[in-house]
């Protein structure tokens, strides 16, 4: 009896381990629905959940804080007149024009 407990706990814990470590990439209520089965208090539940949102909110930060210190060290005149330099700039265009319909009322 007591493995079949002890098997049961494991199993909570790593399901709330596994959404603590996916909840960057989960909604809030994805993360609701997965504790919700649970055998966990309500506050618990609460809690767990802030973290992840917590977690999804930290990750988005400091995403957009690398790629905005990565841009930011982008010398865009360098590169577009290297490029203009090195590249000679050649455009294609097709230009289609098709009758009005008469149908539209004016």
């Amino acid at each position: 009896m007591s493995e079949k407990k002890d098997s049961h706990i494991s199993d909570i814990i790593k399901k709330v381990v596994s959404v603590g470590v996916g909840a960057a990439f989960m909604t809030e209520e994805s993360v609701k629905k997965i504790l919700e089965d649970l055998p966990l208090p309500k506050d618990i539940i609460s809690g767990l959940v802030q973290n992840a949102k917590g977690a999804k909110e930290d990750f988005s930060k400091g995403i957009r804080e690398e790629l905005r210190n990565h841009l930011s060290k982008i010398d865009v005149a360098k590169i577009t007149s290297d490029l203009l330099d090195k590249y000679d700039v050649e455009v294609e265009a097709k230009f289609k024009f098709k009758k009005k319909s008469e149908a539209k009322s004016e």
